[in-house]
């Protein structure tokens, strides 16, 4: 007995279901490759970008580190991709067919010899919704979205990050940028292409945001090859996001060549692409970004809205030509509470709902609305209806699946 839960053999093993889906369970085989398997159950100790592509191609992962909201954990919300977490000395004995249950919060090894439950639904508040930024990872994010959303107004934007970008493309971010300038230029070009194959999927009315590269020091090692990437004892507040694009020597040079590739292959549709900038604390940050990037007044530039700081710098940032506000609830938490949110050790700590956290994102929304400035603040399905019960807002982003589920009328998981 587990947490209420009676196991009926020692087949099967327990877990904690980071992220759920409207299934009762899910069979396959187990990879524990690097390479995509289409149809697997990937089997790995922890997430990072080198297993992207044997992610996307599975239709469950079970690990033994991190947490709900990590950013591969993130990536598998948006395609509805359940991911259970197990405890580090079971792993090894998860191989062969297995069945991942999702109402059980278990993983049996084999086929089930009974039948699961399903999960009890649960009603939403969606209808009070008036804008969803819909988070993507590619192209066929939008076009699976849009085929439930034709009749939907709501889905007004996509977001997508650029790091999401590099590895569909099978980019490396960090070799490409420090190679030379031709090398930068060819990357600017590259994620133009794959965004240009985005907005040719959106509806009329509908547009586009990229977030700006973002990759922490530990998850870009795992990833570039020649390049020196530095050894940080805390890359999650270390040099990324703003602070890693402003010293970014070539990062200019490929994002001109982005923007110019945009208007040669969009012309007048590339003011569908708009850019955000990431982890990001205050105006100062903000206007030497904008000179570092050589953008003019007139040129849109969102903001991320994910540090204590850059809460208490929203009305800045507002007033300094901030075109919009992202709420990315994800990290503001961890960084309001000091809760890890890869951390299982201190997940009762990482509260979605804390009176901290709520406060924080009515300040930001409050500040953008006395300014006139958009804000869009990131929900988990099962945040939803707290939200907008607690909130002044009714504009929201969401993973794709999450929101491909509310569309369908199905409860999110």
């Amino acid at each position: 007995m587990v947490r209420g839960r009676t196991f009926v053999s020692d087949r099967e093993v327990p877990g904690v279901l980071l992220v759920g889906a409207h299934h009762r369970y899910v069979q396959g085989i187990c990879n524990r490759t690097t390479e995509p398997i289409e149809g697997a159950v990937l089997v790995a100790e922890s997430l990072g970008p080198d297993r992207y592509d044997a992610l996307l191609a599975s239709r469950a992962v079970i690990c033994a580190r991190g947490g709900r909201t990590g950013h591969m954990q993130s990536l598998c919300r948006s395609r509805g991709i359940p991911v259970l977490r197990v405890d580090p000395s079971r792993l090894d004995a998860i191989t062969g067919e297995v069945t991942v249950l999702l109402d059980r919060e278990s993983v049996l090894l084999g086929a089930p010899d009974f039948v699961p439950a399903a999960p009890d639904p649960a009603g939403t508040l969606f209808g009070d919704v008036e804008s969803v930024c819909v988070v993507i990872a590619d192209a066929t994010d939008i076009r699976s979205t849009n085929a439930l959303a034709a009749q939907d107004g709501r889905v007004e934007s996509y977001f997508v990050r650029e790091e999401f970008v590099c590895f569909s493309a099978a980019l490396s971010p960090i070799d490409a940028l420090r190679t030379g300038p031709a090398e930068a230029e060819r990357y600017g070009v590259a994620i133009a292409a794959e965004l240009c194959a985005m907005v040719r999927e959106l509806l009329p009315g509908q547009r586009l945001i990229m977030r700006l590269l973002d990759l922490r020091s530990d998850d870009a090692a795992r990833i570039t090859s020649p390049a020196h990437v530095d050894d940080e004892p805390n890359p999650e507040l270390g040099r990324h996001g703003a602070r890693w694009l402003l010293q970014e020597r070539l990062y200019p040079q490929a994002f001109h060549a982005l923007r110019a590739r945009l208007r040669d292959l969009l012309g007048a549709d590339a003011d569908l692409v708009s850019f955000a900038v990431p982890f990001i604390n205050d105006r100062d940050e903000l206007l030497g970004l904008r000179r570092h990037l050589a953008l003019d007044d007139a040129t849109p530039l969102g903001v991320f809205v994910e540090t204590p700081a850059a809460v208490h710098s929203a009305a800045e940032f507002c007033a300094s030509g901030a075109s919009e506000l992202f709420v990315g609830t994800k990290d503001l938490i961890q960084f309001y509470l000091a809760a890890d949110r890869g951390n299982h050790l201190v997940s009762g700590t990482y509260q979605t709902r804390h009176p901290a956290v709520l406060a924080a994102l009515r300040q930001a929304v409050e500040s953008g609305r006395e300014a006139g400035v958009p804000v869009h603040v990131f929900a988990l399905g099962v945040d939803l209806d707290h939200y907008l019960r607690h909130l002044p807002t009714r504009r929201l982003m969401m993973c794709t699946a999450e929101m491909q589920q509310h569309i369908a009328g199905r409860p999110a998981a």
